[in-house]
């Protein structure tokens, strides 16, 4: 497994991240701890969660996994706050209660003593950056948190928050994790060479485009029964990835994969550890089955080739189908 630092930090975290959405949720306890301890033998150290991932069972589940045999020390461990955990009024946002509160909800769920990586899950423009900042930063010097990053910001957010840290004499945002896959492909425009110029790590959530690059879904034909199209029928953000030009470069990144030996999945997840910019893309498995076909995708090595083959499908910067969603910016009370 290939190594890389975090951003400007001295922290190494593995080329491939797991990720753990559907631990505790679609994926049992056992499989979930099944998936882990292959992540530890693949050499993957990059383990990313969320408060509100099965409603703190992501969390429950990894902490236990963690806390046997000695294993916290080797992880880099991430979480993240924002989102909903149903327990009534002020339960999302990323105001100072928020924040302080859900850390040591998430420090007992993951039975450990400090976050390597504790992460915004989405901007809110509801409460100014400066209060956000000043409770990490009081996070980072008591010792529970290591780093702080985001999620799903635009260039220009992460931008106000570091002038905000710099000015405020506060800990920075050190890493981004944005929605980034072959059929969108928009963080290349201002995100990605933002990062590169102040040294945000870039490590991108649904690296698989939520399935569609992993070839089970056919055109023409019913999302299988298990599967998130079949789970969320009629969301409008969902209807517009379930579209003709999403088929249509599928199965012309198909054509790629046969001819490199591997699947479109191994494909389309090689392309993303191999882009500039990019330091560590999150798999979240459901299964066992499909982590295997995950960790594969480390030997695909990507050639100029392969990348003109791919920027003639989607342009650098383009998009076919929409992964960023305005309801995440002006809208945070809603999901």
């Amino acid at each position: 497994m290939e190594y890389r630092f975090l951003g400007r930090t001295g922290v190494e975290v593995s080329a491939l991240g797991l990720g753990g959405a559907m631990f505790g949720h679609m994926t049992p306890r056992e499989e979930s701890l099944r998936i882990m301890n292959r992540a530890l033998d693949a050499g993957i150290n990059f383990f990313d969660t969320a408060n509100s991932y099965g409603n703190g069972a992501s969390e429950e589940i990894i902490g236990e996994f963690l806390a046997e045999g000695g294993r916290r020390g080797g992880v880099v461990l991430a979480t993240k706050y924002y989102m909903s955990m149903g327990e009534g009024p002020n339960t999302m946002g990323s105001s100072r209660r928020l924040i302080i509160e859900q850390c040591e909800k998430s420090l007992r769920r993951l039975r450990t003593d400090w976050i390597d990586l504790y992460q915004q899950h989405r901007p809110n423009p509801a409460t100014p950056i400066d209060e956000t900042l000043r409770a990490l930063d009081d996070l980072v010097t008591s010792g529970k948190v290591r780093y702080i990053g985001t999620s799903t910001f635009a260039a220009w957010q992460l931008t106000e928050a570091l002038w905000t840290s710099d000015r405020l004499r506060l800990n920075r945002f050190v890493t981004e994790q944005p929605p980034y896959n072959i059929l969108d492909r928009r963080i290349e425009r201002e995100l990605v060479p933002m990062a590169q110029t102040y040294g945000i790590a870039i490590t991108p959530w649904s690296p698989l485009a939520a399935g569609l690059l992993t070839g089970k879904y056919k055109r023409g034909q019913p999302p299988p029964e298990d599967s998130r199209y079949a789970r969320w029928p009629g969301r409008p953000l969902d209807r517009a990835k379930w579209v003709e030009n999403a088929f249509a470069a599928v199965e012309s990144l198909e054509a790629l994969a046969r001819a490199k030996g591997c699947t479109v999945s191994q494909f389309s997840l090689a392309w993303v550890m191999a882009q500039p910019g990019i330091t560590s893309p999150m798999t979240g498995p459901r299964t066992l089955e499909q982590f295997e076909d995950n960790l594969a995708a480390a030997q695909v090595a990507i050639t100029d080739e392969d990348r003109k083959a791919v920027d003639r499908i989607v342009p650098r910067g383009g998009v076919i189908v929409p992964y960023y969603d305005a309801d995440f910016g002006p809208h945070p009370h809603r999901i």
